[in-house]
């Protein structure tokens, strides 16, 4: 919170984005007193109450030209853990979780963070793959280490170790086609089979710092487990995962791309279903009606690089991505609450804004991608009294792009200023 001492910044540009009223308005003049926003064009304020009286005499003031302020931008699924840098030689990254170890792990992800909050992405959701890490949460002290200052990157919430069973979609074993014995895994990290072991589990995570919980439902298209649209966790198992998180006043992430397992996860009480490829009419409709949130991450069926995916994987791609790309116009004329996610890295970190440009090519707005990506993340989070608005009293995650994005979404791509919680990280 400020404090009477807090720096104080003004921040001017041409335009600003008020996310409610669906508008850019013209000029923007924001007031920044220490991590919150203290006033938004307080030259509208009473007679009398110019800037330089409303912020002090040693405001910093900071003119950022013919640029539209928007509230920092969300992913609601990434890893921030895996994907990024090649090494100097070019050639590809370890086998994740068999040749690197989880140092290397939390020192790459440093790099990632720091690129996605660069590309204007201000908060993430980290929804964690299953690897051995001793039981560690990484994605969890990375957040905190982001959060003491101590590394840059956007605010996380980390899910610690999804929850899959034996040979679900995200079981490495599977995943990596890896022999038994080679990387054996517990509840701790991930592994969990029937109710009492899904409960402690979900502590696990709990008990260890997650703010979210993920969950394998379905089988996946990228993995060599069951089919894509088979659900994978009974439905007895998946209301003992919600129940158990909810009574800790923690929301779940469901990975769920056939119809049977949204159709499971909703009925269970899950919150949010991440892709959603093969949800047909009926069950979005059913998604509507319990306000389940979907996290599409539809830019990956255009520019996901499957070009060194095993025969079998490129397979399912072919049948389920254009099926996936259907869907998605299909939920934004239903009326699902969609947020904005990527599944980074599926897409290379710090190309977020993309997933906003599919949205706009599936039959959203523009405005209603930089919704997706600002209120109704937040909404997701549970944060939307402080994040997703240029609004006096929230938290002051504002960036820059040239141009009118709701006119342009892809103006998204191109970042110039970014401001998380009062400090500046970027400015060209």
């Amino acid at each position: 919170m400020a404090t009477a001492t807090a720096p104080t910044i003004i921040l001017r540009a041409r335009r600003w984005l008020d996310v409610d009223a669906g508008e850019v308005r013209s000029p923007a003049v924001i007031v920044v007193v220490g991590d919150r926003i203290s006033a938004v064009n307080p030259t509208d304020l009473p007679v009398g109450m110019d800037v330089d009286a409303h912020a002090g005499a040693d405001a910093v003031e900071i003119d950022l030209g013919d640029v539209t302020l928007l509230p920092g931008l969300m992913d609601m699924e990434l890893n921030l853990l895996i994907g990024g840098p090649e090494t100097p030689t070019g050639l590809p990254l370890p086998m994740h979780g068999v040749q690197d170890d989880p140092a290397y792990r939390t020192l790459r992800a440093t790099v990632n963070a720091r690129t996605t909050l660069h590309a204007g992405f201000t908060t993430v959701r980290n929804l964690g793959l299953m690897v051995k890490t001793g039981g560690y949460l990484l994605d969890v002290a990375l957040a905190r280490s982001i959060e003491q200052g101590w590394v840059e990157g956007p605010r996380i919430i980390p899910a610690g170790h999804a929850v899959t069973p034996y040979g679900g979609h995200l079981d490495p074993t599977v995943f990596q086609r890896l022999a038994p014995g080679i990387m054996p895994l517990s509840v701790a990290e991930g592994i969990a089979n029937g109710v009492a072991d899904v409960r402690a589990c979900v502590r696990y995570q709990i008990r260890h710092g997650a703010k979210v919980i993920k969950v394998s439902a379905s089988g996946g298209v990228m993995s060599h487990s069951t089919g894509p649209g088979a659900q994978q966790y009974s439905d007895e198992e998946l209301a003992a995962i919600a129940d158990e998180a909810h009574r800790a006043d923690i929301r779940v992430a469901a990975h769920a791309v056939g119809d049977r397992a949204v159709q499971a996860c909703v009925r269970a009480g899950i919150d949010c279903i991440e892709h959603g490829f093969l949800a047909s009419d009926e069950t979005l409709r059913m998604m509507v009606d319990h306000g389940t949130f979907l996290v599409s991450t539809t830019y990956l069926t255009d520019g996901m690089d499957i070009a060194r995916a095993a025969p079998e994987l490129r397979k399912k791609a072919a049948e389920v991505f254009p099926r996936a790309k259907a869907m998605l116009p299909r939920a934004v004329a239903a009326g699902v609450r969609i947020a904005c996610g990527t599944d980074a890295p599926a897409v290379p970190h710090g190309d977020n804004a993309k997933e906003l440009v599919a949205l706009v090519s599936r039959g959203m707005t523009p405005v209603q991608a930089l919704r997706a990506a600002t209120v109704t993340s937040a909404e997701l989070i549970g944060l939307d009294h402080e994040l997703g608005r240029l609004r006096e009293g929230y938290l002051a995650d504002i960036i820059a792009v040239p141009g009118d994005p709701a006119q342009d979404i892809t103006r998204t791509q191109d970042v110039r200023f970014v401001m998380k919680d009062g400090h500046v990280h970027k400015q060209v």
